[in-house]
């Protein structure tokens, strides 16, 4: 009962941030501008505009990159990639590895939060239907370990695997210290790359081509774990001698 009551206090208090910030959409300009300029910058695909927009805070451009990712985890289809290369070109390229990591977890502890409080429909609704049902045929496959594998993997969504994590039974401590595990070789790579790019477009592509090659790296060490247990499961039933 206790537990019941608690829910549905904290379900008012997102719902409160949440309607204040439609509210202060419509009704204060400079906040409805800030997050127009926001849209526009991801849309550009640029991460020079994402760059010089965190740059332009000054002392605070750390807390506007924190903010910037938790945004991009908790909805999905903005790429946080993009500020994981902005924050290696300002901050240098194991200070803005830390701050991505670190504002990557916090984002990835707000949507399981989010997941775990709202359920299944509230999360399609900040997700996709498919993105997550993609997430959850992955889990049924991996079980326990779902979680770690997934986040070395970059061609499954932060966001999704985040959300698809709160709506399992998984406890937070196990999830929270395998999204940092697994996330760490991505965040090391992307940001030493981030740290090259000097906005030219060789550079860029230099950086694209590193992303894919590590992509198929991950690919191929998900298939043979997946060999490994379907081999494994194949022992323990008694269909493969030892």
């Amino acid at each position: 009962m206790n537990d019941k009551k608690s829910n549905k206090v904290q379900k008012i208090i997102v719902l409160s941030f949440l309607g204040i910030g439609i509210l202060s959409y419509f009704t204060i300009p400079s906040f409805n501008a800030f997050m127009r300029q926001i849209v526009q910058m991801f849309a550009t695909g640029d991460f020079e505009v994402v760059r010089e927009f965190v740059r332009s805070y000054g002392s605070f451009a750390m807390i506007i990159s924190t903010l910037l990712m938790v945004l991009a985890v908790v909805f999905p289809p903005l790429p946080a990639f993009m500020i994981t290369f902005a924050n290696a070109s300002l901050f240098g390229w194991w200070q803005g590895a830390l701050l991505s990591w670190s504002s990557a977890m916090l984002g990835g502890a707000v949507s399981f939060y989010l997941a775990r409080l709202f359920g299944r429909e509230f999360v399609e609704k900040l997700t996709t239907k498919a993105g997550l049902q993609q997430v959850d045929e992955f889990f049924d496959s991996y079980g326990t370990h779902s979680i770690l594998i997934a986040r070395l993997l970059p061609f499954l969504s932060y966001g999704v695997v985040s959300y698809a994590g709160g709506l399992t039974p998984l406890k937070f401590s196990t999830y929270f210290l395998a999204t940092g595990i697994g996330q760490t070789p991505a965040t090391l790579i992307y940001s030493y790359v981030g740290g090259m790019l000097t906005g030219g477009a060789a550079m860029f592509v230099t950086g694209l081509l590193v992303i894919f090659a590590i992509s198929i790296l991950a690919s191929v060490i998900h298939g043979i774990y997946r060999n490994r247990q379907k081999k494994n499961a194949r022992i323990i039933s008694g269909q493969e001698k030892i």
